[in-house]
């Protein structure tokens, strides 16, 4: 599949055209390994370094959907990887947005630091995501590995009416989970089963 097939099959799946745009914007040939190339626009998740993946676009289109992203939110992703679900991120929120990744593997926060470097509201720390940041309170955080619950420690960090998007589930497979917090509560959105994402490493 090309890139024109894959915006194709994301329109026909009826994501929003501010996803899409967000899609014909950034090139993932851009991110993906050298000799991946050629399998960039596959609806396929592929390797990167560290036992580590590039999450198939339509799996990130969906995650963008459960995240409802606006215009100059202040978005937090922890396992961030080599930075291309915060560049189409960035599409959406605009420039006057703010996206924060946290790689734990530093290969990758320092590839995607590289990779993202057009975009002058990024910042990328190479730590562990439940360590505080000295921005929060977020408007949306996206959690893109595998855990069984989410820490306090990541939840605290989510501003009042904002949303958390993880993929939750202590087996193979995990059911990718929307919460929204409304007055200091945390109401399940949406849950959708049979996904497979790298575990949280801690």
């Amino acid at each position: 599949m090309d890139r024109e097939g894959l915006i194709k099959s994301l329109r026909a799946k009826g994501f929003k055209d501010n996803i899409i745009q967000a899609f014909c914007n950034v090139k993932r040939e851009d991110f993906v390994n050298e000799g991946f190339q050629r399998l960039a626009y596959e609806d396929i998740a592929l390797p990167l370094t560290n036992d580590q993946t590039i999450s198939q676009p339509s799996t990130i289109a969906l995650v963008l959907s459960l995240l409802k992203l606006r215009e100059n939110q202040k978005v937090l992703e922890i396992g961030s990887g080599c930075g291309y679900t915060l560049a189409l991120i960035t599409e959406i929120i605009g420039e006057q947005g703010k996206a924060y990744g946290a790689e734990i593997v530093k290969e990758l926060a320092d590839l995607s630091v590289e990779k993202l470097k057009k975009y002058s509201n990024v910042k990328i720390y190479n730590k562990n995501g439940k360590e505080k940041f000295e921005e929060a309170p977020f408007n949306r955080i996206l959690i893109s590995a595998a855990l069984k619950e989410i820490p306090h420690e990541i939840l605290d960090q989510l501003a009042d009416n904002g949303i958390i998007v993880a993929p939750l589930g202590s087996g193979f497979l995990q059911t990718l989970t929307a919460i929204r917090k409304i007055s200091g509560k945390y109401i399940i959105e949406k849950e959708i089963p049979g996904f497979m994402f790298v575990k949280f490493i801690d």
